[in-house]
């Protein structure tokens, strides 16, 4: 009976050990020499200096924490046609051909969606940003670090992809911010609700032994 008890803990335990290691960044911050790689990487796929400058400075601010990439978006009501698409193609389409890049790229790099959803109003508040009143959807996307970010931003893959996104969006803002307040952390509900079945499962299995019940 101890062994089965010890493994009922243990196999849960490791498992969980296993999931935060994968799920969080053990690398730390980037390194000089990584972000010379990635820049020249950018710079070779295209990117503008301005662009590849930009990048820099983002890569130089690395924490080695994870990211959460805030994501405002305003649908195209008539996308620019798109090679590798068909013409008139809706933008939302345009966007699930984006993600068929997106979610294998992102899913294996513990990079996930953490809340989306439908604008069903206007903007309420607008301070200092001229057009902005009308928005299609909000979406945030959990990164694992800002090395993944680079990762997936300098596969040659995700420049075509990238065209598919660009094309179904008329505006659209996003930006990258560290959490303070994240209590939808998989790490946080996958260790609260391990414990909640082994502890449920341990009462079930043993509390009755112990009362001579079982």
């Amino acid at each position: 009976m101890k062994r089965t008890r010890f493994l009922l803990w243990c196999v849960p335990a490791a498992f969980y050990l296993f999931f935060c290691g994968w799920y969080t960044n053990l690398s730390g911050a980037l390194t000089a020499d990584e972000i010379e790689h990635y820049a020249d990487l950018l710079a070779k796929n295209g990117a503008t200096a301005q662009r590849v400058a930009q990048m820099r400075r983002f890569m130089a601010a690395d924490t080695g924490r994870q990211l959460i990439m805030v994501n405002i978006i305003d649908m195209a009501h008539a996308p620019p046609p798109v090679e590798g698409s068909p013409p008139n193609e809706s933008a939302d389409l345009l966007l699930d051909r984006y993600m068929q890049y997106m979610w294998p790229a992102l899913l294996r790099r513990a990079c996930h969606p953490v809340f989306a959803g439908n604008a069903v109003f206007e903007s309420l508040d607008i301070v200092g940003i001229a057009d902005a009143q009308q928005w299609s959807r909000a979406a945030l996307m959990r990164y694992r670090s800002r090395r993944d970010v680079l990762d997936i931003a300098t596969d040659p893959a995700f420049r075509g992809s990238h065209e598919f996104k660009m094309a179904a969006m008329a505006k659209t803002i996003a930006f990258p911010v560290e959490t303070q307040i994240y209590l939808s952390d998989l790490r946080f509900l996958l260790g609260l609700a391990l414990f909640s079945i082994v502890a449920l499962a341990d009462i079930v299995s043993y509390g009755r032994r112990r009362n001579g019940t079982g």
